[in-house]
């Protein structure tokens, strides 16, 4: 019998701005004892990555390409357009990452980005390993859930992408219900009786089960934080916090399917098919690889809503149709009915 290989584990960190997410990422990294790991970052600049994190990496195989800035707002809003074309491409790799950790922005919902892990076109080579919330407990043993509230606001004023509206008191609730290990980060500036308050209060927010540890002066316990084994993706339910998993429909109520339509005349016929199927309601997205008259190359195209892309892969790889994903009653035949119509020669 033929054994599935095991999928890439990945640690999902996220907290609030100031929690220490940068700081944590960092000793991840310089850990990982020879360990391939791909970091995926939400807020890039903001959070003084830049290049200071690859020269601060003390792996002497970790370059640029290891590190992918997501840019277009809030992770948890912009998951299909975003964030799944970029694990895609990890896994798509010759030589994919060992391990993947990703950094939220500080306004991001954990849910749906954990449930977006079940999507089809991933689900079977890449899992949740845990999720990472971090708390600053400086702030909160004062009342604040993060070091400068007004700082969170603004960020979450200034961010178009965000679709969720949400007291902070309510998104910081969601980020410790969905975690499967809390960080205390900034211990070393509460004392004793304060620090019990503030794991009193984190206690009182988390699922059964879930650990509290403690990091102290930019240090944190990151051994405690891989290997969890969590396979977030499976319980997502219990994760669902305030908003559920998704403000649009759950990720894992989908359907998938392949087309394999004939060689196409030009690009611009390739893409005109494309465009006709991710214009349907009830399709989210299209990926894969076409044949096109006169061409050793498969077109790779990728389509989400509007966008359509499209370049010439390798001469060689192989062409295996186009993946479909919508909705658990997306109407199939009429997508079929789509590729019929075209003529003879696309």
């Amino acid at each position: 019998m033929t054994t599935l290989p095991s999928r890439i584990p990945a640690t999902i960190v996220t907290g609030f701005l100031g929690a220490g997410k940068t700081t944590l990422i960092r000793r991840l990294l310089e850990r990982a004892d020879g360990k391939r790991i791909a970091v995926i970052v939400n807020e890039f600049g903001d959070l003084g990555f830049d290049g200071s994190l690859i020269g601060e990496c003390v792996d002497p195989d970790c370059v640029a390409d290891d590190v992918i800035e997501l840019t277009n707002g809030c992770i948890c809003c912009t998951v299909a357009d975003d964030f799944l074309p970029t694990i895609e491409a990890l896994l798509d790799r010759p030589n994919p990452p060992e391990h993947v950790v990703i950094e939220t922005s500080g306004l991001a919902l954990p849910q749906p980005l954990v449930s977006a892990f079940a999507w089809p076109t991933v689900k079977t080579r890449i899992t949740v390993d845990g999720v990472v919330t971090l708390v600053d407990a400086h702030a909160l043993s004062e009342g604040r859930l993060a070091a400068d509230l007004a700082a969170v606001e603004a960020r979450r004023k200034a961010d178009p992408a965000l679709d969720h509206e949400s007291p902070i008191e309510e998104l910081f609730e969601d980020q410790l219900t969905c975690a499967d290990v809390v960080v205390l980060t900034k211990t070393d500036l509460v004392d004793g009786a304060a620090l019990d308050g503030v794991r009193g209060q984190v206690s009182g927010r988390i699922r059964a089960g879930v650990p509290t540890v403690e990091g102290r002066a930019g240090e944190v316990p990151v051994d405690a934080l891989f290997g969890i084994v969590a396979n977030a993706e499976d319980d997502v339910a219990a994760r669902a916090g305030h908003h559920g998993v998704d403000h649009d429909h759950e990720h894992d109520d989908f359907d998938s399917f392949v087309l394999t339509p004939g060689s196409f005349a030009s690009v611009g016929a390739a893409r005109h098919l494309v465009t006709r199927i991710v214009e349907r309601d009830d399709v989210l997205r299209v990926k894969g690889r076409l044949a096109v008259d006169g061409k050793p190359a498969p077109l790779v195209v990728q389509a989400v809503g509007p966008r359509v892309e499209t370049w010439f892969g390798r001469p060689g790889d192989a062409v295996g149709g186009i993946v479909v994903i919508g909705i658990h009653d997306m109407d199939r035949a009429a997508v079929e009915a789509l590729v019929a119509e075209l003529p003879a020669s696309a």
